[in-house]
């Protein structure tokens, strides 16, 4: 059984398969609680599933990009699981589950693009081919520097219409997605380490001056 989660974006995403299909998933959109969303998520799904955690043989999670303290959750709670269960964790670059998403609606046909909010006025941004296979980045940018008339799947797209007026859906990654590409294995994966692209806001306070 695979437990996937996501918690890069407002999107606190959740689902278990089974190996051929997900069984359960749960999605709460709420970008201040993930703390307090993911456990619960986690033990939802299990509980429609008629699953037990300890019937778990490997995690998915998303790695980002995002910003640091949703991020933070759903990493910690995968290494975590990983460790206390000794099976397996298995990260994901997020923008390749939005990409993914995507082309299994069939919201896109070609190449397209990726957004997701990096706060600051800035988006998460990375290309992608027709099969939703990334090209380039992930890379931190401003709207402006990216603008396009193409396909943009995500919440970037949404938020900043004048430099990507054909936004497409989905806006937010799926963890039934995750699931599914970790189980097929048609996603690169990567450890379960963040991918901030900069610096997170909060800082370690500098030395006292010495007084003399």
């Amino acid at each position: 059984m695979l437990l996937a989660f996501d918690t890069a974006t407002p999107a606190v995403t959740v689902a278990l398969s089974d190996g051929t299909r997900v069984v359960a998933e749960r999605t709460t959109v709420d970008a201040m609680r993930h703390g307090e969303l993911l456990a619960p998520g986690i033990a939802g799904v299990l509980e429609d599933a008629g699953v037990d955690r300890r019937e778990l043989t490997a995690v998915a999670v998303g790695v980002g990009p995002g910003p640091f303290t949703g991020l933070r959750v759903g990493l910690v709670t995968a290494r975590t699981l990983a460790s206390v269960l000794q099976i397996p964790v298995h990260g994901v670059c997020t923008l390749d589950i939005l990409a993914a998403g995507a082309v299994a609606a069939g919201t896109v046909r070609g190449a397209f693009h990726v957004a997701t909010d990096a706060r600051r006025k800035e988006v998460y941004w990375a290309s992608y081919d027709a099969d939703g296979a990334r090209l380039s980045g992930p890379e931190v940018l401003r709207p402006a520097t990216v603008a396009t008339d193409g396909p943009v799947v995500g919440r970037g797209a949404l938020m900043y219409p004048d430099a990507f007026p054909d936004g497409r859906l989905p806006e937010h990654p799926s963890a039934t997605v995750l699931a599914r590409v970790v189980a097929s294995g048609r996603v690169e994966r990567y450890g379960p380490e963040p991918m901030y692209l900069r610096r997170p806001d909060a800082a370690e306070p500098h030395k006292p001056k010495r007084v003399s």
